[in-house]
């Protein structure tokens, strides 16, 4: 379900936009509203529908207008023109013209942000300053205790509530912040950049922590990176910006495949695809394989094959008449403990697992979804995904 949508979102940095709206119906760019007006146009003809339970991450390098949409969530950017609607309790309320009281409630139950570290107050304690939202929500004190107590906990840092912000690393800080807007129960977290002035390995340290947190919560995200290892680690669906207008909005491996211009592409063109790629966008579908009477080829040159029932699900797997036994693997079991015979993944297993499953194997792996097989993956799949080609 739709928490966050965007409609043809225009967003000009004046209290006076007529003008340079006008000159954007136009055609023009940018640069020439700029300097025609001496306005700045943030965000252009946004559209972008985020859903329950994701992580959207906003990507884009810098003046590409990410953190200006980012902000159109709660407020802090005004909307000069379009429509912005969040979810809440079954009603769709559009931040771009609600009422301040609207839009102090959700900002206060329903929408939290995370700032880079540089937004916790240095002259509270860590357990004053992610104690500090609830306040401002009038929660009793020993209510809030009870919550910063669990947050503290959640985010690993229960022994250091009485440091100042000064006294902690700079991964801890970033804890504080996320701590801090947790502790809001609020299900649309706002997070711009918040790890972006940390060193590569407390980065990715952080970036492993919040995927495990999002399993554990399960909250809505837009975050807003300009590095895309990151954005593809996290995004559930990625919004690449440039000039303040979305040119692709997609998953990551759809990003990777199939991108949108030369600017996508160039963005794309360094990506390590055994980061980003699942089986699903590499297999060959069950309705692209060789069948004769029904049963799906898995190995021409073994003779093997998938006998299916109804709607896609395996009865027996089969060499030439004799039956062939296959095996399952599951996310985290060691690949060393399969043998060497074909074994069956689900189709969102990652490229990297893929490969080593087909190298230690030595056979191909069968893909389902829904107890139903969906594809095929083996060496000519694998190749073809590192070559950056479409198989045939």
């Amino acid at each position: 379900m739709s928490i966050i949508r965007f409609e043809d979102v225009d967003v000009i940095f004046s209290t006076k936009p007529r003008e340079a709206l006008a000159l954007l119906d136009e055609g023009k760019t940018r640069e020439q509203i700029l300097k025609q007006t001496g306005l700045v146009v943030g965000v252009e003809k946004a559209n972008l529908d985020i859903q329950k339970g994701e992580i959207c991450v906003l990507m884009g390098l810098s003046g590409s207008g990410k953190s200006s949409l980012l902000r159109c969530i709660n407020g802090l950017n005004t909307v000069s023109r379009g429509k912005l609607f969040v979810e809440h309790e079954g009603k769709h309320i559009d931040i771009a013209h609600c009422t301040p009281a609207e839009l102090k409630m959700m900002r206060t139950k329903r929408i939290a942000m995370v700032f880079q570290k540089f937004a916790l107050m240095p002259w509270l304690t860590v357990r004053e300053n992610i104690s500090f939202g609830l306040e401002m929500q009038g929660r009793p004190e020993k209510e809030r205790r009870k919550l910063v107590d669990e947050k503290l906990e959640l985010v690993g840092l229960t022994q250091w509530r009485n440091k100042k912000p000064d006294e902690l690393s700079g991964g801890m800080q970033q804890r504080v912040g996320l701590a801090r807007a947790l502790a809001m129960d609020a299900d649309i977290l706002l997070m711009d950049e918040p790890f972006s002035a940390l060193d590569p390995l407390i980065r990715q340290g952080l970036q492993d922590e919040l995927l495990e947190l999002q399993r554990k919560l399960s909250k809505t995200i837009v975050f807003v990176s300009h590095d895309l290892d990151e954005a593809l680690k996290l995004g559930s669906r990625i919004a690449i910006m440039k000039d303040g207008r979305i040119i692709q909005y997609s998953k990551p491996e759809e990003i990777v495949l199939n991108p949108a211009d030369e600017y996508v592409r160039t963005f794309v063109a360094h990506t390590n695809p055994l980061n980003v790629l699942c089986g699903r966008s590499l297999m060959r579908s069950v309705n692209d394989c060789k069948r004769i009477n029904g049963s799906v080829c898995l190995d021409p040159s073994g003779d093997s094959w998938l006998d299916l029932g109804e709607g896609g699900s395996l009865q027996r797997a089969r060499q030439g008449q004799n039956g062939l036994d296959l095996q399952n693997w599951a996310p985290g079991q060691d690949v060393e403990s399969l043998g060497r015979r074909p074994t069956l993944v689900h189709a969102d297993i990652g490229m990297r697992e893929a490969l080593q499953i087909r190298y230690h194997t030595g056979n191909k792996l069968v893909l389902q979804e829904n107890d139903k097989v969906v594809g095929i993956l083996g060496d000519t799949e694998l190749y073809h995904a590192l070559l950056g080609k479409n198989h045939g």
